[in-house]
């Protein structure tokens, strides 16, 4: 699923949206100067939150922080360290402000910064209000990041990259974009497994090699495993530093079950061989021999020159 259909939601011309707010016509409302100032409405932030699995032990980014509202709940409600990146000073202001009532200031702050050159590499969970074509450019850097590293969008989601979660929110004082609804996705950065892998597996006392081919897009995974000399297609998918993969159970050949934890080019876990009374398991470690590189999507933007 590549949720085409989300893709209609409405779009204001020339309209920059952040995580905190965005900005309008003045003619749309009062607000200062040529500038209007929405914010995200407080139930979107904390859902947001826990749809992220927000903790204190946390480090926050906001990518476009407004008044700094999603960045101080994150704080007061759950204990995390955080910080936003804006370009609007006037906000950036207000959100210092509302960090000093909050009591926070020793767990947040707020910088001026292009969200595109903010170094990300801290962040355990990253929250975002942006744009289709900003999600996109920051695609590949999100990628990057760390395995198990959380993302969390309002109303536009990651293009090709399929959310692990999402939800559709009423939200009744929303004005923009959908009125009245927000869309949530969330997404888990996925380890990197494309490339050849090898396993030696103890199966009823004999010991099987089995030799892996695998190519992945964000967190689907396929490809094909040797099993005794028999070449069987592979499904998957990788959650943070998790990994699941099921092959056979068809053409005479059991259904193999793998699951595990990838670390730096291993796997160590276990395998599960058919189904029902003839079930059988066994401890399963596989090791990389060759590094391949992720597929490209369909919708990934051209490298800038």
């Amino acid at each position: 699923m590549k949720m085409a259909g989300m893709k209609m939601i409405n779009v204001l011309a020339g309209v920059v949206l952040v995580m905190s707010g965005l900005a309008l016509p003045a003619a749309a409302q009062e607000g200062r100067g040529d500038v209007v100032y929405v914010p995200t409405p407080q139930i979107v932030v904390d859902t947001m939150l826990q749809m992220a699995k927000v903790g204190p032990k946390d480090f926050l980014i906001d990518l476009g922080s407004g008044d700094g509202r999603f960045v101080i709940t994150a704080a007061t409600k759950y204990g995390a360290s955080a910080f936003g990146v804006d370009l609007d000073t006037y906000l950036l202001k207000l959100a210092n402000q509302n960090a000093r009532k909050a009591g926070v200031t020793d767990k947040v702050r707020f910088i001026e910064e292009n969200l595109f050159t903010t170094d990300l590499s801290r962040a355990t969970v990253i929250s975002t209000y942006l744009l289709p074509e900003m999600n996109l450019k920051l695609r590949p850097k999100f990628m990057e990041l760390k395995p198990g590293t959380r993302i969390v969008t309002h109303d536009y989601h990651l293009g090709d990259w399929d959310p692990d979660e999402q939800r559709e929110l009423i939200v009744p004082e929303k004005k923009v974009g959908t009125p009245g609804v927000s869309y949530l996705f969330s997404y888990v950065v996925p380890a990197r497994v494309p490339g050849k892998w090898q396993s030696l597996v103890n199966i009823g006392g004999r010991e099987t090699p089995l030799e892996f081919n695998l190519q992945q897009e964000f967190q689907e995974i396929e490809g094909k495993v040797e099993i005794r000399d028999r070449s069987v297609d592979l499904r998957g998918r990788i959650m943070g530093e998790s990994i699941r993969m099921v092959a056979g159970g068809r053409n005479g050949v059991p259904r193999h079950e793998f699951s595990g934890r990838i670390g730096d080019g291993s796997i160590e876990g276990a395998l599960v061989i058919g189904e029902g009374a003839s079930r059988q398991q066994a401890a399963w470690s596989a090791k990389q021999i060759q590094r391949g590189e992720l597929k490209r999507a369909a919708d990934e933007l051209p490298e800038e020159k």
